[in-house]
């Protein structure tokens, strides 16, 4: 049987960009895996070689248990990286490569668990469904989507859901702490556009559209969100503060995080809501003024605070900004505390007993938000043991990602423990 790290690379050599050509040789591979090991995966696809792979492990018991990860990939340039993108190469204790951590790592965890259990013949305690889906890198139209609304009964009796991000470690001061994602921000993907008038570059304007839309672009990224300190997050800080034995202000919050190091990254990104501008496109020629301008902004806001936000957005972009949704999505929340948490934590700290879980809110999205929609608590929870020089956190679309073979080994465990231990 392959090892997890063997799985991690093998993954890793299949080149899922998105956009690029698709999913379908990583799905195939991934099906293959699951049909040696005596599952019956489904594999669809919503368009051609946009493919998802969906298997069920029986247990003890029908209340099932969903385990989703994606198999796309966002670019990498392999100028900018040291080993080749795609290359898989495990060296220095790493698999490295794009995917490591996004997440084709914790997909290779999975596999792995399900695999060493079905070679060991043994039952989890509650059905689990494994879902390796396409497109999460974009919309998740072509993946978790369209899994969710035309193969709606492959999730028959599922209740709760884990997937990227979470559950890994976090390490400054002495202390190892495991954020696990009990929910994430919504998404307000937008299309923004300035209608004008037309015109001779070298005369006086008479309504530029790119003037129009670049002050309302100024005023969006300069814009100062006021701090939100949702309950979960509210969790989030209280822990940090019982663990570290420091009091931690919640009117210099922002100060806070800074002085926390590590730690304060975990809750930096999820105490407002945020809105970034990411693209531009006016104009056709430099001596003439166009009639329209357009430009995408990437919102996020915190669960509960979507009415908020757009109406912040509204008042800073002005009557003359059209906006369109290119993608709108909800904000999950999980319940927390609650007994599932309490497992999920437990079974960190049964392998790793100087870990300190905690509650944990995304500052981005993952495909929760789509089987939110059938009702499934979502939580982020693909367990890494991770070096403390090890940033995590950048890895994320960012070069040379690697994940640690040791920390690898340590998830799959983990999760063995998660699926097979009696609460």
């Amino acid at each position: 049987m392959k090892s997890v790290a063997e799985i991690c690379s093998d993954l890793i050599r299949f080149d899922t960009t998105n956009p690029g050509s698709g999913e379908r040789p990583a799905a195939e591979y991934v099906a293959t895996l699951l049909a040696d090991a005596g599952l019956e995966p489904e594999v669809f696809e919503s368009a051609p070689r946009r493919t998802t792979v969906v298997a069920r492990l029986e247990g003890d018991s029908p209340d099932a248990l969903l385990i989703h990860g994606h198999l796309d990939v966002v670019p990498a340039d392999p100028a900018e990286w040291r080993t080749h993108p795609f290359s898989g190469e495990i060296a220095d204790g790493c698999v490295h490569g794009r995917g490591a951590v996004d997440m084709k790592g914790s997909c290779a965890m999975t596999l792995a668990t399900v695999l060493g259990m079905r070679a060991r013949g043994e039952r989890p305690r509650r059905d689990v469904v494994l879902a390796f889906l396409a497109d999460e890198e974009a919309t998740g139209d072509y993946g978790s989507r369209h899994a969710v609304t035309e193969h709606r009964e492959l999730f028959d009796g599922v209740t709760q859901a884990i997937s990227e991000s979470g559950g890994f470690s976090v390490s400054s001061g002495g202390h190892r702490v495991y954020p696990v994602a009990v929910g994430e921000r919504g998404t307000a993907w937008m299309k923004l556009t300035a209608h004008g008038v037309a015109g001779h570059g070298s005369r006086p304007a008479v309504d530029n559209p790119v003037a129009t839309l670049v002050h309302a672009l100024s005023r969006v990224a300069s814009h100062q969100w006021p701090v939100r300190l949702t309950p979960s997050v509210a969790a989030l800080v209280q822990a940090l503060s019982e663990i570290t034995g420091q009091p931690i202000d919640l009117d210099r919050l922002d100060e806070e995080a800074a002085r926390l190091g590590p730690l304060g990254l975990l809750f930096k990104g999820q105490i407002r809501n945020s809105a970034n501008p990411t693209m531009l496109d006016a104009g056709y020629k430099v001596n003439v003024v166009p009639s329209t301008a357009e430009a995408h902004v990437d919102g996020r806001y915190l669960p509960g605070l979507q009415e908020e936000f757009l109406a912040t957005i509204d008042e800073l972009l002005g009557p003359k900004i059209t906006r369109e949704f290119v993608n709108l999505e909800d904000a999950p929340a999980a319940p927390f505390p609650s007994p599932f948490f309490d497992e999920l934590a437990g079974a960190l700290v049964a392998e790793d007993p100087l870990a300190r879980p905690v509650p944990y809110v995304m500052s981005g999205g993952t495909d929760a938000k789509s089987f939110a929609r059938l009702g499934i608590e979502g939580y982020g929870f693909a367990p890494l043991m991770l070096r403390p020089d090890l940033d995590y956190f950048g890895m994320f679309h960012g070069k040379d990602e690697r994940v640690p073979v040791e920390g690898l080994e340590f998830g799959t465990r983990v999760l063995t423990r998660l699926l097979t231990a009696k609460p």
